[in-house]
């Protein structure tokens, strides 16, 4: 009895030390990932070759004439924060959106915004929630961004009258904020969408890099980091998804991914494009890996662009 009893309770120990440890690396993988910034680390290895010319775009977004734009969302996690670049024409026809990646902003961002300003676009670049200068304890991977945009698109819509044109554009987490939009009911401004390279769900793209960067199972970490979501930040991370939007979407998408990607694996744009009924177009670009597509032909790069751009939004 003695020794039944003991096995008992040196199982039971084993459990619970078990179950703290989990937890405790549970809320380590919640910080690493989820918890603010306030710098932008540096690019991958493989993209550093792209030095000059990234920094020669940010010189640009320096020199080019812009406004700071904020708001206050509802929910009083701070000020909203994004930098609007007016058309070089002066035309209020068209305009786009252009959403970040991981741990970005803005300003990141300056080689997508000159390729749509040099197309005569209006450009609004926000800060996502914990990014930039937007306010936030933890980023949200696009899933209360969408709603922010929505804010963003009242504003543009307001300085540019209700004619203008609109194009939603994202670059890997940015890719699936604009995803995750589609899903949403939209002003009719808005006529089609860029997704280059974002995941088909949080979840999925979490369970891929536990395995690859931590060679951890998804269970049991997984749940516990989505309940560590769901006290902070307000939802579970099964609902932080691309495909389950994508299925609702109307608009005319096109999307892009890195061949080679290895952050968000290629097999999610394929479920992305089946996701959706909506009018797509896909492009895998050879050899590009994570958020390479644009550095490695900028030229071919904006002809895709502008071919599904004279297809759907200019018509």
């Amino acid at each position: 009895m003695a020794n039944r009893k003991g096995f008992l309770l040196t199982s039971l120990a084993t459990v619970a030390g078990a179950a703290v440890t989990s937890f405790a690396m549970s809320e380590h993988l919640f910080k690493i990932a989820f918890k603010r910034v306030n710098y932008v680390p540096e690019t991958s290895e493989e993209k550093q070759k792209y030095a000059d010319e990234y920094w020669a775009y940010v010189d640009w977004f320096k020199q080019v004439e812009k406004e700071r734009w904020t708001f206050s969302p509802q929910d009083g996690d701070g000020e909203m924060s994004a930098y609007f670049i007016p058309a070089k024409d002066g035309n209020k026809e068209k305009a786009v959106i252009i959403s970040h990646g991981y741990k970005g902003n803005g300003e990141t961002m300056a080689s997508y915004a000159k390729l749509f300003y040099d197309l005569g676009f209006n450009v609004l670049l926000p800060d996502d929630r914990a990014h930039g200068q937007s306010a936030g304890r933890y980023i949200s991977f696009g899933w209360l961004d969408r709603l922010d945009y929505q804010e963003w698109l009242k504003r543009l819509i307001n300085r540019l009258g209700s004619q203008v044109k609109i194009v939603l554009f994202g670059v890997s987490m940015g890719g699936a904020t604009v995803e995750m939009m589609s899903g949403e009911k939209l002003p009719q401004q808005v006529k089609c969408i860029i997704a280059d390279c974002g995941y088909s769900s949080i979840k999925d793209e979490l369970a891929y890099l536990l395995k690859k960067q931590y060679h951890l199972p998804e269970y049991p970490i997984y749940p516990l980091v989505s309940t560590i979501s769901r006290h902070r930040l307000g939802f579970y991370l099964g609902d932080v998804s691309s495909t389950e939007q994508l299925a609702k979407n109307k608009l005319p998408i096109f999307f892009i991914h890195g061949e080679k990607d290895d952050y968000v694996p290629s097999y999610m744009a394929l479920e992305n494009y089946q996701a959706t009924k909506a009018p797509k177009d896909l492009w895998i670009v050879n050899n590009a890996t994570h958020a390479e597509s644009f550095w490695i032909n900028p030229t071919d790069y904006r002809d895709h662009v502008v071919h599904f751009l004279k297809e759907y939004f200019d018509n």
